[in-house]
């Protein structure tokens, strides 16, 4: 009797914990994109503007996903809920219209001949949205393992894409920043557009299938 109570008491402090993991994902998200969009929109860094409304787009789906957990929390079997669909339908259409929008932006900033004044931030963002995704990744992912919740290690794995996006801002700002290529931001920004694409066509995926997992394929919720 007392091992099962002890278990539960377990389960329930890393429920508890996985729940603030995910408030805190959708309070940096905000923070970082508030700071990304306002210095790519003062440096004209195309990049880092579109990795901050990416920013903004992660929060939205981020309270879908805090609502998702409190779901597993009640019922470990349970489907998803109309409130979970409709948050990943809108997060799906942001995600195609940042990527149309970086596109576009894309071709207008090399029409027109614009270039950053500087990428400095771009690295310095990027650089600690690495370190602090990487330590999410890796605590939701050992939290799921020990509560066997395929929903909570998919939403983990799926920490993975931001990394990507993080690296790419670095990559296309660092390389700006070191020799001022004049087609290296809106190489970065084609490469946000491509992973926003992708991020978009997940969501909608994850809208149609009414299993209680935080990612597209099978293959993502197997523990």
């Amino acid at each position: 009797m007392i091992p099962i109570v002890e278990d539960n008491l377990k389960k329930k402090w890393l429920f508890k914990i996985v729940f603030r993991l995910s408030i805190f994902t959708i309070i940096y998200n905000l923070i970082e994109g508030i700071v990304s969009t306002y210095f790519g929109f003062e440096d004209n860094t195309l990049t880092l503007f579109g990795f901050g409304v990416d920013s903004f787009i992660e929060a939205v789906s981020g309270f879908g996903i805090a609502y998702m957990i409190l779901q597993i929390k009640r019922n470990a079997y349970n489907t998803r809920s109309n409130f979970e669909k409709t948050a990943l339908r809108i997060t799906g259409f942001s995600f195609y219209i940042l990527s149309a929008g970086l596109i576009i932006s894309a071709v207008i900033n090399l029409y027109a001949g614009i270039k950053p004044q500087t990428t400095f931030w771009g690295i310095i963002i990027s650089s600690i949205s690495i370190v602090i995704m990487l330590i999410l990744y890796l605590w939701k992912l050992n939290i799921g393992k020990k509560l066997y919740s395929e929903p909570i290690i998919a939403d983990a794995k799926c920490t993975l894409v931001c990394i990507y996006m993080s690296v790419v801002l670095l990559f296309a700002s660092g390389i700006y920043e070191l020799t001022h290529f004049a087609y290296a931001d809106l190489i970065g920004s084609v490469g946000i557009s491509i992973l926003s694409l992708r991020e978009g066509k997940e969501c909608f995926e994850k809208a149609k299938n009414d299993k209680l997992c935080s990612c597209s394929s099978d293959k993502n919720c197997e523990i």
